[in-house]
């Protein structure tokens, strides 16, 4: 259990079709840049990354079609729902991930939005490749077969 002093991870949202829909190659921490709004109203845990991805431009990574809603209580400074967010990563990083992005089809797709024991909201990027639908169906068939083992593991004694 935490300390006092201490604070756990506590993740926010989660993408768990990712995993489903890509195979995932490597994963990267991100921070991200918001505004206190977006921060307030993450802490809420309405957020959702489901359908969001990262891309590139101009030599900076960025949040696409992330939703987060409104802060209520913020009156007109409140922030646009969907708007692109920034990514916070070194250099040596954002080359590698556009390098992969550009030379080899991966795509970035964020895995977790979490805050980490510092309090600061941080993203896992994951570089991945598409699957086809015959994987898909492998990937079903393992995990329908892992499940069946443990049953009949368990019944055995």
């Amino acid at each position: 259990m935490a300390g006092k002093g201490e604070r756990a991870i506590k993740v926010v949202a989660e993408n768990r079709k990712a995993r489903f829909n890509y195979a995932i190659e490597d994963t990267v921490e991100a921070g991200i840049a918001l505004t206190g709004t977006e921060v307030k109203s993450i802490r809420n845990g309405k957020t959702t990354i489901a359908e969001s991805y990262a891309d590139s431009k101009n030599g900076e990574i960025w949040l696409i079609n992330s939703n987060i809603p409104e802060y209520l209580q913020a009156n007109r400074f409140n922030h646009e729902p969907k708007r692109p967010r920034k990514l916070l990563l070194h250099r040596k990083q954002i080359n590698k991930l556009m390098g992969a992005v550009d030379r080899e089809g991966m795509t970035l797709i964020p895995l977790k939005l979490y805050f980490n024991e510092r309090g600061r909201a941080k993203l896992l990027l994951a570089i991945a490749k598409g699957k086809k639908l015959h994987d898909k169906r492998e990937s079903e068939k393992k995990r329908d077969w892992g499940r069946e083992k443990g049953r009949l593991l368990r019944a055995r004694g």
